[in-house]
């Protein structure tokens, strides 16, 4: 037997960073989406822990480990741990999430497993004990549990659902080189000289997301590791210019980066960006909708 869970991306509407903590985190206050973008993660019983990845194509999979070091192992791990048995399973990731871009593909992933061995070995783990699992393992994976749109504070693994009635577009622009999270960060702190406070969920993004208006959501949006991001990564100035020359209502890098979302108007419109990024030579562009459901299973 087998089961087969989906899990989607994260883009942050709004990310706030306040100074960091005595443990060595940052406070936040975000506002998580989740896009159609999706990883597929199948779990079978094994007699020990296995790891296989697989991915759509434009998705370079090399970075992802295949060992005991992966976070989908360590969320079986935990969820084994928690019940208090002995059992493995083999994990088979296919990848749709571009890998180390900013959108918590790792994180979709452990929170797919921790659904799917769920499923599989008929645990019925509680929601609040899944919850719980997915913050030990990092703060983006409770998001990747319930999906759709939700306020995250803490280090963003405390989540609460918020209103959204918008069904929004997006163009997901990846970027072949990658960007250290912990680098994005400690530019963060020179840049800011530690940040300032705790931070908190504009109300204007509220407002934009409640009604459903686009154009309101294009002015909302804001993500305070952008500018130390771009300072690391100059070169990420240029897709942010070519974005506005194809025509997106608002660009903004995802979390701590390196990939780029453009807003757009309707699924039209995003079709019509995604093909202009491409022909200003960026290859590495996906259509998205968003809000999408949490990790969820499609086959068992």
């Amino acid at each position: 037997m087998s089961v087969t869970v989906r899990a989607a991306a994260k883009f942050n509407l709004h990310l706030g960073v306040g100074a960091v903590r005595d443990d060595g985190f940052h406070p936040l206050a975000t506002v998580y989406h989740a896009i159609g973008l999706y990883d597929d993660v199948s779990v079978s019983d094994a007699d020990r822990w296995e790891v296989v990845v697989t991915a759509e194509d434009r998705i370079a999979v090399h970075e992802v480990p295949t060992g005991d070091d992966n976070i989908v192992v360590r969320a079986g791990r935990a969820l084994t741990e928690h019940h208090g048995i002995g059992n493995a399973a083999r994990i088979a990731i296919h990848k749709g999430i571009p890998v180390a871009g900013g959108l918590a593909g790792g994180s979709a992933d452990a929170a797919a497993t921790l659904v799917a061995l769920d499923r599989l070995w008929s645990l019925q783990t509680s929601d609040d004990d899944l919850l719980s699992l997915a913050a030990e393992l990092g703060s983006d994976v409770p998001f990747a549990l319930v999906g759709a749109t939700a306020i995250g504070r803490g280090r963003g693994e405390i989540v609460a659902p918020v209103a959204d009635n918008g069904a929004w577009w997006w163009v997901a622009v990846g970027n072949e080189q990658g960007l250290s999270t912990p680098s994005v960060y400690r530019a963060f702190d020179e840049l800011t000289r530690g940040g300032s406070g705790d931070p908190e969920v504009p109300e204007p993004l509220l407002a934009a997301l409640e009604k459903g208006d686009v154009e309101l959501l294009a002015e909302a949006l804001a993500n305070d590791l952008q500018a130390p991001a771009l300072a690391l990564r100059p070169d990420l100035a240029q897709t942010f210019a070519d974005a506005e020359e194809a025509g997106a209502l608002a660009v903004q890098l995802s979390g701590s980066g390196p990939t780029v979302l453009l807003l757009c108007r309707d699924a039209t419109h995003a079709r019509e960006v995604a093909g202009a990024m491409q022909a200003l030579d960026h290859p590495r562009v996906w259509t998205a909708p968003g809000p999408v459901a949490g990790a969820h299973v499609i086959t068992y």
